[in-house]
């Protein structure tokens, strides 16, 4: 087997790229540098760790809340040891997820893999230059108050939400057959 027999074999087994790879890549990089630059600009210019507590609307304020967990603080992690796992478990979730991108022919299953892959990346980069993930959105009304968030958190759970709904859909038309 010659090399360019096996790098032929290589990219069937392990195809990387697909038809709306570039859709997905758009999608991940869009979210990556939206929350980069919103992050980059509270931690920065905004300075809201000086200015504590910001309110927007009677239920959105601006906070900078550290998260060493996944979503709502979950599994927080202490120790150099755990703040690297979550950020590889990110990289690790983010190259499946490439694969699913690499395979799929559906264009919201390319938009919402891209959000997702896209959003747990920024997060993890926050892991590595600042040990924690910069949350700024708080929601609360009526006294009860939600998780804190930032812009990843939206593209991951909006790129979920897309999935769901045209898992939803695929489904129905299915059995309408």
């Amino acid at each position: 087997m010659g090399p360019g027999e096996l790098g032929r074999l290589m990219n069937a087994r392990l195809k990387a790229w697909g038809p709306l790879s570039r859709l997905g890549l758009s999608m991940a990089v869009l979210a990556f540098v939206l929350d980069q630059a919103h992050k980059w600009w509270m931690l920065g210019p905004f300075d809201i760790e000086a200015k504590g507590r910001v309110t927007v609307t009677p239920f959105l304020d601006l906070v900078i809340g550290w998260n060493k967990g996944i979503s709502y603080g979950l599994f927080a992690q202490n120790s150099e040891l755990g703040r690297y796992a979550l950020v590889a478990l990110s990289v690790v979730i983010s190259a499946v997820l490439w694969v699913w991108l690499a395979r799929t022919v559906r264009p919201l299953t390319g938009a919402g893999l891209g959000l997702v892959i896209g959003g747990a990346l920024a997060n993890a980069l926050d892991r590595i230059i600042h040990s924690a993930v910069a949350d700024f959105f708080l929601l609360h009304a009526f006294g009860y108050s939600w998780y804190i968030f930032n812009i990843a958190d939206v593209a991951i759970v909006a790129g979920v939400g897309v999935l769901l709904y045209e898992s939803w859909v695929e489904d129905r038309s299915a059995s309408q057959l």
